[in-house]
């Protein structure tokens, strides 16, 4: 009775180590389609990120782009208004050197100047430092 089970058993095993080989190589064929698989998916996902980033970088520069865009639409506006402002200056004569304050255009541009003694104070004290 031993030896039946024995012998069963031993051509089993025989069957199935037969058969390890192909499934051996088939299991390391999967597992090394699982870390193919796994990289792949660390790769894409840093892709992403990388892609979300310059999602962000373009929108800033559209942005940008598009406060350029305004600026620029409205210089025509101001060199007719330095060309409208100069037309009313007197053509300097020989006797005159420098134009004087009066000769001067009217101010075109009006700064705040709430902040000018701060401003002031700390160009002095950059100005002591040097």
């Amino acid at each position: 009775m031993s030896a039946f089970p024995a012998r069963g058993f031993s051509s089993m095993g025989a069957s199935t180590t037969g058969q390890s080989p192909a499934l051996v190589a088939r299991v390391n064929e999967k597992k090394a389609e699982l870390e193919n698989l796994k990289e792949l998916r660390d790769l894409s996902a840093a892709m992403a990120t990388q892609m979300e980033a310059l999602a962000q970088k373009l929108s800033t520069l559209s942005d940008g782009t598009e406060a350029i865009a305004l600026v620029l639409s409205n210089w025509h506006n101001v060199l007719r208004a330095i060309n409208m402002a100069s037309a009313k200056l007197p053509e300097p004569s020989a006797s005159v050197p420098e134009p004087s304050e009066n000769d001067l255009p009217q101010t075109l541009v009006r700064i705040p100047t709430e902040h000018a003694p701060a401003l002031q104070a700390h160009a002095e004290g950059v100005a002591a430092e040097e």
